[in-house]
């Protein structure tokens, strides 16, 4: 059977399947889900599976990201077993990516990301010290989209929802997500340590946990009622605005107008 993956899918492919079309051996038994994950693509970052025979072929007008139009073909779901000499389309997930809930948990390796999340609003839940089955449980359990750069993780079963997240840097993957999902934004209302939600305090009540320079030199002040955290904007305010300023600029670039 042939596979013609999209070419914002290759990153997942081996090298030598990075081209136009590849042709694979076929058990005759295995489901495409399962033929489209050991070629390297993990299901969550498959927005649709478009099947046509060996002569009919197939056109997609526009890519998946873009709002797609496929001319040729019938979309199938991973649970779709080939017949001999099919072709199978392999589209990316459609940006942004509609989701049940915009809260997120994040992986032991993006820790940077999860604070820079936290930052700009988003529901982020992260610990430094979570296992993999850990991680599946809690983001079952709280109904959480789990952001990896693990793809055995997002292959595994259980897991309710989860995405691959594209990048090596920080900021790349921070544009990435906001990209993807274009969340709800809400700056400077969670504590970028455990993201418990900030709620406005008087100088008076934390006055005692400032140094003189920030109490002669701020007056406005938020805590964080789960770890006790205090922000105000202080000196690195600018960088911060710029990394907020930067968020919106994605989120509406990425959200489709009405």
């Amino acid at each position: 059977m042939g596979l013609r993956v999209e070419a914002g899918l290759w990153l997942f492919l081996a090298a030598r399947h990075r081209r136009d079309e590849v042709w694979l051996s076929y058990d005759g038994t295995s489901s495409l889900g399962h033929v489209v994950e050991s070629a390297g693509v993990p299901l969550t970052e498959v927005g649709s599976l478009v099947v046509s025979g060996p002569e009919a072929g197939s056109l997609v007008v526009g890519g998946s990201e873009a709002g797609s139009l496929v001319v040729g073909g019938r979309e199938v779901t991973p649970s779709y077993r080939p017949q001999a000499g099919e072709v199978v389309r392999v589209l990316g997930v459609r940006r942004p990516q509609p989701v049940p809930v915009q809260r997120f948990l994040l992986d032991v390796h993006l820790g940077t990301l999860a604070r820079r999340l936290r930052l700009v609003g988003v529901d982020t839940a992260y610990e430094n010290d979570l296992d993999d089955d850990t991680l599946i449980v809690r983001a079952n359990d709280q109904r959480r989209v789990l952001l990896t750069k693990d793809r055995g993780l997002l292959r595994r079963r259980s897991l309710w929802l989860g995405a691959h997240v594209r990048g090596l840097r920080p900021e790349e993957q921070f544009g990435d997500v906001l990209e993807r999902f274009a969340p709800s934004l809400a700056p400077w209302t969670r504590c970028v340590a455990c993201n418990g939600v900030l709620a406005p305090v008087s100088k008076e009540d934390v006055e005692s946990a400032l140094r003189p320079g920030t109490r002669r030199s701020y007056d406005a002040f938020a805590r964080c009622p789960a770890c006790g955290r205090v922000y105000w904007h202080g000196a690195h305010g600018a960088r911060l605005d710029a990394v907020v300023q930067e968020a919106r600029r994605i989120v509406s670039a990425a959200t489709p107008r009405k």
